[in-house]
């Protein structure tokens, strides 16, 4: 899977102010600014992409994926 494929699958899914993605093709690291963030703790929020991911996470296309979320007014914060 490339950057890019599992960024339209995120996207498709998650209305995103911003996502950053590095990896290998199976371990990715992502960086995801999303209003759907708000008021949710860090594992609410991981769900919702895994949610968004879906069978891709199943299937093993995608082995691994760190990842950090913020709302907008976090990620207006954050230094980056």
């Amino acid at each position: 899977m490339t950057a890019e494929e599992l960024q339209s699958l995120i996207a498709a899914a998650l209305p995103c102010d911003h996502i950053e993605l590095e990896g290998d093709g199976r371990h990715w690291y992502a960086t995801i600014v999303s209003a759907e963030f708000e008021g949710r703790r860090a594992i609410q929020r991981h769900q919702r992409v895994y949610a968004a991911l879906g069978a891709k996470m199943l299937t093993d296309e995608v082995h691994a994926l760190s990842m950090k979320t913020f709302t907008p007014a976090e990620w207006a914060v954050e230094p980056h």
